[in-house]
């Protein structure tokens, strides 16, 4: 009985010290964050324009927007699984998916998902999918 007093205790004492780091971390945010508001802004000197001049170059078309890595890779991890599903003849098997995209179990299983709501792949068997 007086062990488990004895650990409430310290667990109330390492609870009181982190609440007061908490503390102590949210002023420190809040005195940055009116820091960085109360801060003059600097002008941008803007560039004086060129002369257009005539010439008969063609402009080079804009580039297209580059989409964040969390787009990027959620298109990578469905296309690389896309691929291997439909490189198969006969379907292939949940192992066999992880074994050839080194995609642990969670991305996997998110993927297969969201393929097979798009209606890219279907199930054949459980754990086994093919090209819908």
């Amino acid at each position: 009985m007086t062990q488990e007093s004895n650990q409430l205790k310290s667990i109330a004492k390492h609870l009181a010290t982190l609440s007061k780091q908490v503390e102590r971390l949210s002023k420190q945010v809040d005195k940055g964050l009116a820091a960085k508001k109360t801060a003059p802004k600097s002008k941008a000197v803007k560039a004086k324009p060129k002369p257009a001049s005539k010439s008969t170059t063609k402009k080079a078309a804009p580039a297209p927007k580059a989409k964040s890595a969390r787009e990027d890779k959620g298109a990578t991890v469905l296309k690389s699984v896309f691929d291997v599903i439909k490189k198969s003849k006969k379907g292939i098997s949940i192992a066999q998916l992880k074994e050839k995209t080194d995609l642990n179990p969670r991305q996997l299983s998110n993927a297969l998902y969201k393929l097979t709501k798009k209606g890219s792949i279907k199930s054949m068997s459980r754990g086994t999918y093919t090209k819908a």
